[in-house]
């Protein structure tokens, strides 16, 4: 089942840490990047090493971290002490192509093989549209192997970079440039094969808001969607959580396919299915861990 709530927790906070243990939240994601500073981001790798460390199965929620930009210095320093704490996954920031998810997959199967570790289990989570040249490459994931997890993506930085004053229209919406980014992401990861996770929505204090972003990216294609603050995981899970009518909808669909073989266009309900509609009720049911067979 795909993680529908990846939470970041700066890795400095120790309060923030030890309240992340009690959250729903499908995956934790402590951080080493934007939310720690220069000077504290020595100690927070230490911090969320011992973390890892201290939970010795595998974890539910899952633990991840977001290193450094790989280009920079302080990636490795982040890599060199937190991968000991075994960690479930690594967001990348800062991506500049799919390059550097091979390039960090590189890193992780040396460290794996060098401590005996199971290949492959630390999987990885690239913020795909940080840089404005990423933006080019996001249907090239396909090659990155299976450490891929998925593809999210972000606007703030990519804003910047470019020297945009907004990236947000007035109700909310992104504005043009920024909606085209989120739909190549969308389509770079269908492409690739893996889960789309929508950015985050920063405005914390507004469930509503939240709710209507979480029902348009499930609606577009996305799979999950990042979260910034503890009251928005449950927002999140609950939105691309499928209904009972819509997985009761979805089994008939599978079924009535299972006892036609060889059919391709079906009338159920008064409505007409093809083969669409039977990949979409078998997506449905497999990001619910619902049987699909």
């Amino acid at each position: 089942m795909t993680a529908r709530s990846l939470l970041f927790v700066p890795g400095d906070s120790e309060k923030k840490i030890a309240k992340s243990a009690a959250l729903d939240a499908d995956i934790i994601i402590f951080d080493l990047e934007d939310s720690v500073t220069p000077e504290h981001k020595s100690a927070a790798r230490q911090r969320v090493r011992e973390v890892l460390a201290s939970a010795t199965q595998r974890r539910v929620p899952e633990l991840w971290v977001r290193i450094n930009p790989l280009q920079t210095p302080e990636a490795m320093a982040d890599l060199v002490v937190i991968l000991h704490g075994q960690p479930d996954g690594i967001v990348l920031p800062k991506v500049r192509s799919a390059d550097d998810v091979v390039q960090l997959a590189r890193h992780l199967d040396e460290f794996e093989q060098r401590h005996g570790l199971q290949s492959g289990d630390m999987r990885i989570l690239p913020i795909a549209t940080e840089t404005p040249g990423s933006v080019f490459t996001l249907g090239s994931y396909g090659h990155c192997g299976e450490r891929l997890y998925g593809l999210t993506w972000g606007a703030e930085d990519l804003s910047a970079a470019v020297g945009a004053t907004a990236n947000q229209e007035a109700d909310g919406s992104w504005t043009q440039p920024y909606q085209l980014v989120r739909s190549l992401c969308l389509f770079g990861a269908s492409a690739a094969g893996v889960p789309a996770i929508d950015t985050l929505y920063a405005d914390f204090r507004n469930p509503a808001g939240l709710r209507a972003a979480c029902m348009q990216a499930r609606r577009d294609g996305f799979e999950g969607k990042l979260a910034i603050h503890p009251d928005q995981v449950a927002i999140i899970n609950a939105s691309f959580t499928p209904s009972a009518e819509e997985l009761a909808h979805a089994r008939r669909v599978v079924d009535l396919f299972a006892r036609n073989p060889g059919v391709a266009a079906l009338a159920l309900d008064g409505r007409m299915l093809d083969i669409p509609h039977l990949r979409q009720a078998q997506k449905i049911l497999a990001r619910s861990g619902t049987s699909v067979g």
